[in-house]
């Protein structure tokens, strides 16, 4: 038995930002605190947000302290910020960090205590009310986080997690238009993100059919467009093609799971300060070199949805290939493909290990078990490139 869980509501389309004041009727809304990073507010998009709320008459404040992958200190500060607004809404504009940030802070403020008390991994509270209605509008393509229930927030070496299904926005808004002044960096780290959380979820051992469909159609949508979305950002079919690969690859990895790249790369980002995006791009190829012969006909599969593979290759050679396309992709596209690149060493192997082997909620869903001899091998192998 299996279910399958998305958000209440999903637009997708150019243009559909205006729709932001008809979900506002829907919930009777009548002050929203306007989540939006410093960065979304320079470009110009928030204030495409502020316009459509001020047509219809939605009385707002706007909250822009938020930083990339968020520490704790941070994530209570937009809860406290939350309960002062009297806002009977929240609605969130930005990248991921700026989603992240505005759902557990609308789910959190409504309950007791704060965001340490409902981590995964360390937290002892359970949440026991939905919070205020919350709709997210991202900018990038993509964390996904417009389409799961989970939180990411940055520890002193690691990264933690709230998940629930409160979490969950009541309405998505995936405006391709938005994502057209991303930077080529930034537009490289989160395609490369969204790309992992396809293929993670494709061989996940709590993947399902559906998951599957959705997973690989994100993998032939990334792959075919990151290219474009990089060197040609104006490109709008590319554009279009990487919000939606985005959307599909959030909805299949939360309901499969992600695990080992995920894993690996939380500390990377919590002791070196790598972006989410980046920590799971510069691993992929040496995770998947270690996993692939636990699930060689998946990878596989992913060679041929990334167009890599060719009909007289055996599956083995196909997998090998796939591995390959994998780590074309990252050069490609313009990101590290070793951990030397971010100042990362030899003596940090053993304290990156063991904060990996922590993750158990991710490593769990490996379709191959990991040991912390396995995960410091790993990264390894990422840091001399073999």
């Amino acid at each position: 038995m299996h279910k399958f869980v998305s958000p209440v509501t999903l637009w997708f389309g150019e243009g559909s930002i205006q729709i932001l004041i008809d979900e506002c009727k829907r919930f009777a809304a009548k002050k929203v605190i306007l989540f939006a990073d410093p960065g979304v507010i320079q470009a110009g998009l928030a204030a495409r947000v502020e316009e459509v709320l001020q047509s219809g008459g939605i009385e707002y404040s706007v909250y822009d302290q938020i930083v990339p992958e968020p520490p704790l200190a941070v994530a209570d500060q937009a809860v406290q910020a939350v309960r002062a607004s009297g806002a009977d809404m929240v609605v969130a504009i930005g990248g991921g960090s700026a989603l992240d940030l505005a759902k557990a802070a609308a789910t959190v403020a409504e309950n007791e205590g704060s965001i340490p008390d409902y981590l995964n991994l360390t937290g002892t509270r359970k949440l026991a009310r939905k919070g205020l209605p919350k709709i997210l509008i991202p900018t990038t393509s993509g964390t996904g986080s417009e389409v799961t229930d989970i939180a990411v927030f940055s520890l002193e070496t690691t990264k933690d997690v709230i998940t629930n299904p409160y979490l969950l926005a009541d309405a998505a808004i995936v405006d391709p238009e938005l994502t057209c002044s991303l930077p080529p960096r930034a537009t490289a780290a989160t395609g490369m993100d969204a790309f992992t959380h396809a293929v993670e979820a494709y061989i996940s051992v709590n993947a399902t059919t559906l998951t599957d469909s959705l997973a690989l159609e994100a993998v032939k949508l990334i792959s075919g467009n990151l290219r474009t979305a990089v060197w040609h950002g104006t490109n709008r079919e590319a554009r279009k093609n990487m919000a939606w690969g985005s959307v599909i690859a959030g909805m299949a990895f939360y309901n499969a799971g992600v695990s080992g790249v995920h894993a690996l790369a939380y500390p990377i980002g919590g002791l070196f300060h790598v972006s989410h995006g980046e920590s799971n791009s510069v691993l992929l190829p040496y995770v998947f070199d270690f996993i692939w012969p636990s699930c060689m006909e998946k990878v596989a599969r992913i060679g041929q949805a990334m167009g890599v593979c060719t009909p007289r290759m055996t599956v083995r050679e196909a997998a090998l290939a796939t591995i390959q396309g994998m780590r074309d992709l990252v050069a490609d596209v313009g990101l590290p493909s070793t951990l030397d690149a971010y100042g990362i060493g030899e003596g940090d192997l053993d304290l990156l290990a063991n904060d990996a082997i922590k993750q158990t909620r991710l490593l769990a869903r490996s379709p191959k078990p990991y040991r912390v001899e396995d995960i410091r091998r790993i990264y390894r192998n990422a840091l001399s490139g073999n």
